[in-house]
């Protein structure tokens, strides 16, 4: 007698991230990728190795490494694949990237971009030798240049926005730093860029700064990061912010603090503070953990209401609820924990089956939330299926009333600068007011953080018409010209 065994797959595709976030029990927002650069510090790729794992909440589908040695500075050393950091890079593989000089990436892609040929550094053969190119964000106007740049001849091999500023490079008759100051003045959008050739590095900003880059001394070279927790990590010691519009030029003479444009009004993503960098890193002047906590704070004081318990969404909104307890002085408990070991959801046969997979990602913890009133501190809500879900987990655990308070404002426009988010007819509060989501939710009551609350929090710039912040996705102005009618996913 035979019994057929079936093989049990835990997640699709051809590898363990691939996709990862598309199709989650939770909705939450996506950030694009992270990079990590080394000029003229010995072991550049273990550096790498470490900055990117700091960042690795950046992207967590493919990430890669591009060296080359100052000594012998003919050919790059890199390697790329899907996955993890700690997945993609072996002990073996770490020791093939030789150099002092390094650029490296991870990256979350969008639909249908899942694929080895899109992971970062791009690595380009042209007529001055070797180039690689990692960026953080988006181009908007990447489509076009692209359209414009096949019709002269150029054939693209990704279905990255990076690509765009290899041909304009390759294409110029201009020295290198030239070509590269022309290329990134043709380009409109959200961008930290990261351009290496055998002997030069450069750094780059877009114009509004929309994408956090910062600069850290170690030894006697530099580092560049998405975030400066990744300093820490290697022991670097925090220099400053790249400034809107500013491209650094390093290379064996040392560092050249340049423009390649004017800088436009600064509009840092609104987002990188309420939720995608890491609470221990500083954007700007701004530590996130202690801007949480005000962030609560002050919802605390715009909505106060009355209750046993505060608890927060882990792990990006833990901060704020602590602060709302510490002005409400009503006690902070985790009556919500986070099980970090999941993975992907599992693909279910069936819906109910799936809702299980949401208590396997979260759970309410019975004994802190039985009869007790409770704020759930969150912050964002997108589709609004994600709160649903967790107010429900915390009325089945036995709580009496759910008051949700989230720390930005209604989420109502999609992001066209390297966040990965619905289009606005998803956006639950695009056409919803805020009392149709409170009973979409199922909260007792809700209250979002104002744009005033949210610009005093951060406390980059002066006021609300000059925060400092890309408030796009809350007030739909946009800091450059959008299309609204692209393929916003077309990123790096």
């Amino acid at each position: 007698m035979s019994h057929e065994v079936k093989q049990l797959t835990l997640w699709t595709g051809d590898h363990y991230n691939e996709g990862i976030g598309r199709d989650d029990i939770f909705d939450k927002l996506r950030e694009e990728c992270g990079v990590f650069g080394v000029f003229n510090c010995p072991n550049a790729a273990s550096l790498s190795y470490y900055g990117l794992h700091a960042l690795q909440h950046r992207g967590e589908e493919s990430s890669g490494i591009c060296t080359v040695e100052g000594d012998n500075p003919r050919n790059f050393n890199y390697h790329r694949g899907m996955g993890l950091v700690k997945e993609v890079f072996t002990q073996d593989v770490l020791s093939t990237l030789t150099g002092d000089r390094s650029i490296g990436h991870v990256r979350y892609s969008t639909a249908g971009e899942s694929k080895l040929a899109n992971a970062q550094p791009l690595i380009f053969k042209y007529r001055d030798g070797d180039l690689a190119i990692a960026t953080n964000g988006n181009l908007v106007n990447a489509p076009e240049i692209r359209q414009e740049l096949e019709r002269k001849g150029s054939i693209f091999q990704t279905s990255s926005d990076t690509e765009v500023i290899a041909h304009l490079i390759a294409r110029s008759d201009k020295d290198f730093v030239e070509a590269a100051r022309d290329a990134l003045q043709r380009v409109i959008g959200g961008f930290a860029f990261l351009i290496m050739t055998n002997d030069k590095l450069i750094v780059a900003s877009d114009t509004n700064g929309l994408r956090p880059l910062a600069m850290a001394k170690l030894g006697d070279g530099y580092v560049f990061s998405s975030e400066t927790c990744a300093f820490e990590v290697v022991g670097a010691e925090f220099v400053r912010d790249i400034m809107p519009g500013e491209m650094l030029v390093l290379d064996r003479d040392g560092m050249r603090e340049e423009r390649f444009a004017k800088a436009e009004r600064k509009a840092v993503c609104a987002m990188e503070y309420i939720y995608f960098a890491r609470p221990d890193s500083d954007i700007h002047g701004a530590n996130l953990h202690m801007t949480r906590k005000k962030m609560g704070q002050r919802l605390a004081l715009e909505s106060f209401v009355d209750a046993d318990i505060v608890t927060g969404v882990p792990d990006s909104s833990i901060s704020a609820a602590i602060g709302y307890a510490e002005q409400t002085g009503i006690p902070y408990e985790l009556g919500l924990i986070k099980n970090k070991y999941t993975g992907r959801t599992f693909i279910q046969p069936s819906q109910e089956l799936r809702e299980k997979g949401v208590k396997m990602k979260l759970s309410a913890v019975r004994k802190i939330v039985e009869g007790k009133r409770v704020v759930m501190i969150d912050d964002s809500i997108v589709r609004g299926t994600t709160s649903l879900r967790i107010v429900n987990l915390l009325r089945e655990a036995g709580a009496t009333e759910v008051h949700v308070r989230i720390t930005s404002p209604p989420f109502a426009n999609p992001c066209y600068y390297g966040i990965d988010t619905p289009d606005r007819k998803e956006l639950i509060a695009s056409s919803k007011t805020v009392e149709e989501i409170r009973k979409a939710i199922n909260a007792d009551s809700l209250y979002f953080l104002s744009g005033d609350g949210l610009v005093d929090t951060v406390g980059i710039g002066n006021d609300i018409e000059d925060s400092g912040l890309c408030m796009a996705c809350f007030n739909n102005h946009y800091p450059t010209p959008v299309d609204e009618s692209s393929d916003k996913s077309c990123s790096c």
